[in-house]
Formats: C-alpha cells, sequence, structure tokens
C-alpha cells in the first residue's frame, strides 16, 4: 500500500514536469531553429493549401465521369438483356450479338466501378489534404506560443523612445 502512494505520487509530479519539458524552443538561442521551423510549416502549408484547391477542383469532373458512366453502364445492361431474350427464341447469329452486348455491358459496368473508385479516391485525398492543413496549422500554433513564452522569459530592456 506505501508502495502504491509513492508510486502515484511519482506519477504525478513526473506529469507536472513534463510540461515544462514539453517546448522545444527555450532560449534566444534557439529562435532562429523555430523561425526555420516556422517558415518551413507555412511553406508546407500553402502547399498543401494548393494541393488541396486542386483536389476539389478536380472533384466535380470525377463525379461527372462517374454519373456517365453509370448511366452508360445500365443503358448497356438494357441493351444487352433485350438482345438475350431475342437470343432465348432466336438463331445462332442472335445469340453472338447478345453475348458482345453482355460483355459490352460487363465492361462498361468496371468502367462505371473504376470512375466510382476515382470519385472516392479523390474525397479521401481532400480529406488527408485537410487533416494535414490542421496539424500544421496546430503546429504553427504550438510555435507561437514558445516565441511568446520566449519574448516574455528573455524580456530585452531596451530604452523606449520615451527613456531618451
Amino acid at each position: 500500500m506505501n508502495k502504491n502512494i509513492y508510486l502515484v505520487c511519482f506519477l504525478i509530479a513526473m506529469m507536472m514536469g513534463l510540461q515544462g519539458y514539453s517546448q522545444k524552443y527555450k532560449t534566444i538561442e534557439d529562435t532562429v531553429k523555430l523561425n526555420k521551423e516556422h517558415v518551413k510549416l507555412s511553406n508546407d502549408i500553402v502547399e498543401l493549401d494548393a494541393k488541396l484547391t486542386i483536389a476539389k477542383n478536380n472533384l466535380p469532373r470525377y463525379k461527372s465521369k462517374a454519373t456517365t458512366a453509370g448511366a452508360d453502364a445500365e443503358h448497356a445492361a438494357d441493351k444487352s438483356s433485350n438482345q438475350a431474350s431475342k437470343a432465348t427464341n432466336g438463331d445462332i447469329d442472335d445469340a453472338k450479338k447478345a453475348k458482345r452486348r453482355a460483355r459490352k455491358a460487363y465492361n462498361e459496368a468496371k468502367d462505371s466501378k473504376v470512375a466510382n473508385n476515382n470519385v472516392s479516391d479523390q474525397e479521401d485525398k481532400i480529406t488527408k489534404l485537410s487533416l494535414q492543413i490542421i496539424k500544421k496549422q496546430q503546429r504553427l500554433q504550438e510555435l507561437d506560443a514558445m516565441r511568446l513564452a520566449i519574448n516574455d522569459k528573455f524580456k530585452l530592456n531596451t530604452p523606449t523612445a520615451a527613456q531618451y
């Protein structure tokens, strides 16, 4: 029982101590590294934002292709079904035509599936890019907080114009 109390106290002390160590940049000398990371993150956000805009602009095109492919697949399936019903009472030429139409309907259905997969891939890409932007923006906010902490901690006593 006594060991558990010491363990709990130790863990609480460690948790409180971790907050002080969570800040990566702590001194004035670290501001150069902080600024470099800040610029890099800003550039990454701009690049990701451009990719996100392109992906959002391409999404309607993918959706229209998927809609067209779905309509083509339905049309081909109807023709195939009609030809198959003719072939049941027809001759060998009707059976060959039915087979060709069935193959065409199958290919159109595959094209429709690919188009729908492209739409979902594009939507996933948009989601992924949005999440990356959010994470990088959060890191930028952390860096800004670190910069403020450094500035508050190491305030330079520079004379102002009123002191002259």
